[in-house]
């Protein structure tokens, strides 16, 4: 595997110009690209999302089970299944399964991420929804907020990026204004 650093600097752009483009033509991603995704949506969630996936396949080595796992997502035609493959069926979480099917189907699914949440003022719950309906029903409420709460011209993944934009913006402000914590700045706002 020949791999380009420049590209893979802006590892949004990699995930989304190249890393789609593979799957939709082969229908699998490899465990390297995959965990791209993951790394893009959490980095610190990589570790612990190996071991799920090698424990749920009973495999020992990371691209035959994610082979398994994003051939799956590939066979399966409607969204709702696509989700409930990775949720019920790999025991992923709502934000590290839309964060997969978002980076694989960009006009089809958003990722549920809690700084998206904070500027919805809503949806903070939904992570935690047990019945996988709900969880459906939920997550297609909070992609019609993102969508409302976004400017019309916008993709879907730009609305996301728009929110997520926001919500970086805020907690600068909000950090600066504070000193980022500092007690002496904490103690003169008071």
């Amino acid at each position: 595997m020949k791999i380009d650093f420049l590209v893979q600097y802006d590892l949004e752009k990699y995930i989304f110009d190249i890393v789609r483009k593979e799957y939709m033509e082969k229908g699998f991603l490899t465990a390297y690209d995959f965990f791209c995704i993951i790394v893009w949506k959490a980095n610190r969630s990589k570790t612990r999302i190996a071991k799920k996936l090698l424990k749920h396949s009973k495999l020992d080595n990371l691209d035959e089970a994610v082979y398994f796992l994003t051939s799956g997502i590939n066979e399966i035609p409607e969204p709702k299944e696509k989700l409930r493959h990775l949720m019920k069926d790999w025991n992923l979480k709502l934000p590290t399964a839309t964060a997969i099917l978002t980076a694989l189907y960009p006009d089809e699914f958003t990722a549920y991420d809690v700084r998206v949440c904070d500027e919805l003022n809503d949806f903070h719950k939904l992570n935690n929804v047990v019945n996988f309906e709900n969880i459906w029903n939920g997550y297609l409420e909070y992609k019609h907020k993102i969508v409302q709460a976004a400017p019309a011209d916008l993709s879907i993944r730009d609305k996301d990026r728009y929110l997520l934009g926001k919500s970086f913006s805020k907690q600068l402000r909000d950090g600066i204004k504070n000193g980022f914590g500092n007690s002496k700045s904490l103690q003169k706002n008071r």
